[in-house]
């Protein structure tokens, strides 16, 4: 298959597949040393307006749960960025090299995406530094930037497998962030985009995986 053909399948992948995101996301773990990461927060906004009849929220309708998941994801996805950029020129397999370009681009869209709806909403795209923002959550991982650094040092020779050990550990993240977000949030926009990243980053993982065996 051509390049863009393998690149587009990628891309229908991302952009969301079926199943269970969270059966997926943990499927195959066992026996797979991941990536060490570290607890990272999202800012404290004020209270913002939720829906006062208990039902489906507006589009306009929001929480604090959601603001949170925002900042923490636009932060995990430009690490994500960060991380597949490091694979732009070593020599790693076609087809992971395939699936790294479409991770970048769908990462991107996300991000403009995320950007948008929290503006409209007058709140900060940043993480807010407190290490207790996130407390009630258990803390939110954020794959560790001198991981990165250690990772980017390694010769060809390890480069791959440790890469893709990295990979998908920051891709769980992912999941995780999201089914917080299935779980806590109030914008029905924001519900239906994280429900679409533990699907589609569920299906990654379990690619990478494979790619370890």
């Amino acid at each position: 298959m051509k390049r863009p053909l393998i690149l587009a399948a990628c891309l229908a992948l991302l952009a969301g597949c079926g199943g269970s995101g969270h059966d997926a996301a943990h499927t195959g773990h066992a026996g797979h040393e991941l990536a060490p990461t570290t607890p990272a927060s999202a800012s404290a906004p004020a209270p913002a307006p939720a829906s006062a009849s208990g039902a489906a929220p507006a589009v306009g309708d929001y929480n604090l749960a959601d603001v949170m998941f925002l900042q923490m994801a636009m932060a995990n996805h430009s690490r994500g960025i960060e991380l597949v950029h490091l694979a732009d020129k070593r020599p790693i397999r076609e087809d992971l090299r395939n699936l790294t370009a479409a991770i970048r681009l769908t990462q991107e869209q996300e991000l403009d995406q995320m950007k948008k709806w929290l503006t409209e909403w007058s709140q900060s795209t940043d993480v807010n530094p407190d290490p207790n923002a996130h407390s009630h959550h258990g803390g939110m991982p954020v794959t560790d930037a001198a991981a990165l650094a250690d990772l980017a040092k390694l010769p060809d020779s390890e480069f791959e497998k440790q890469f893709i050990a990295l990979l998908t550990a920051h891709q769980h993240n992912a999941v995780e962030f999201a089914l917080t977000e299935g779980k806590d949030g109030a914008s029905a926009p924001v519900k239906a985009f994280a429900d679409k990243v533990v699907k589609s980053r569920s299906g990654q993982i379990q690619l990478l995986l494979k790619y370890q065996q």
